[in-house]
């Protein structure tokens, strides 16, 4: 039990530090950082084109979530913090 709340632990910190690189990688002031971006905003924090994203989203092929309302598309930088830190590895042997 104590391995499980310690990864966790792990997690939680690694998103932490994510969201705030996010934040500043979008231009955003940390004291006051956005909640949710738009999909060209999380396209640019993730490192790929809006087009991927778009795709992901069409055929779910990753379980990152996404608010959708009309044609308005948005993503919670903590979403995509927790997206980028459960794909976070040691080495190339380890599986995300």
């Amino acid at each position: 039990m104590a391995t499980i709340a310690a990864a966790t632990a792990d997690i939680e910190a690694l998103m932490e530090k994510i969201a705030g690189e996010i934040v500043l990688a979008l231009s955003y002031d940390p004291k006051n950082p956005p909640i949710h971006v738009d999909d060209k905003q999380a396209a640019i924090a993730l490192g790929i084109k809006a087009s991927t994203l778009s795709v992901w989203r069409s055929t779910g092929r990753y379980n990152l979530p996404f608010i959708k309302v009309g044609r308005m598309v948005r993503y919670r930088v903590s979403d995509l913090a927790e997206f980028m830190a459960r794909r976070t590895v040691g080495h190339t042997g380890e599986i995300a």
